[in-house]
């Protein structure tokens, strides 16, 4: 399947760009497309922890990603 996948803050400098394609399994979990990105882009373990939405709403481990979600990763956000 084929899943576009969005970058927000530090995560984009990490990958290297804010929008790539990441082609997974059928029946891939958020868990597991985790498991993925981490695997594909080593340096999203510098940061403890991020949110993941897909279509534009946040999304827990267990959710299944179905062939044309839009996934974003969006870093933890701190301010003053």
């Amino acid at each position: 399947m084929n899943i576009k996948t969005l970058f927000f803050g530090i995560t984009t400098d990490f990958v290297g760009a804010s929008e790539i394609q990441i082609d997974v399994a059928e029946n891939t979990s958020i868990k597991d497309f985790k498991a993925v990105l981490k695997k594909k882009y080593s340096q999203l373990e510098k940061i403890n922890s991020y949110a993941i939405a897909v279509n534009e709403e946040y999304a827990t481990d267990d959710v299944i990603l179905k062939n044309g979600d839009v996934v974003a990763v969006i870093p933890p956000v701190s301010g003053g």
